[in-house]
């Protein structure tokens, strides 16, 4: 019997955009899709105050076609938690940021991570389009 491929992606979503749509449609291809979303207190510490609300944003996740579940990432900085409690057996991330310095963010290692039988999947970004720019189109920068 082939094991069930769970994809766990993690992130904070504030504006959803074609770009996320991309990454959840090609996981969704994969197999069985789980966002494990950011709470507002540790968005704010990590970037800035999130533009939506957790629950706003946790609505817009829950009514996407290519995700099966949402689930709160309740670790914060300590993404290790929400992983295992995901049953993951991929972490998936977008390719504009890979490797060490991602891992350390979410807090493991490729020890962890073989531990676990745990495997990082790095999928294209979608180039042209980030929460970022949108919020500097709207300030008019």
């Amino acid at each position: 019997m082939k094991k069930e491929v769970r994809l766990y992606i993690g992130g904070t979503f504030d504006l959803l955009h074609s770009g996320h749509i991309a990454l959840f449609k090609r996981c969704k291809e994969l197999g069985y899709v789980i966002v494990s979303l950011n709470r507002d207190e540790f968005v704010t510490r990590y970037k800035r105050e999130p533009i939506l609300t957790f629950e706003h944003r946790k609505e817009l996740l829950e009514s996407c076609k290519y995700i099966d579940e949402v689930i709160t990432n309740i670790g914060d900085e300590d993404s290790k938690i929400s992983i295992l409690s995901s049953k993951a057996t991929h972490i998936v991330h977008g390719s504009d940021w890979s490797g060490d310095a991602l891992m350390k963010q979410m807090g493991f290692d490729q020890k962890w991570l073989d531990i676990n039988n745990i495997e990082m999947l790095y999928l294209s970004y979608t180039a042209g389009i980030s929460t970022t720019d949108i919020i500097n189109k709207i300030k008019g920068n």
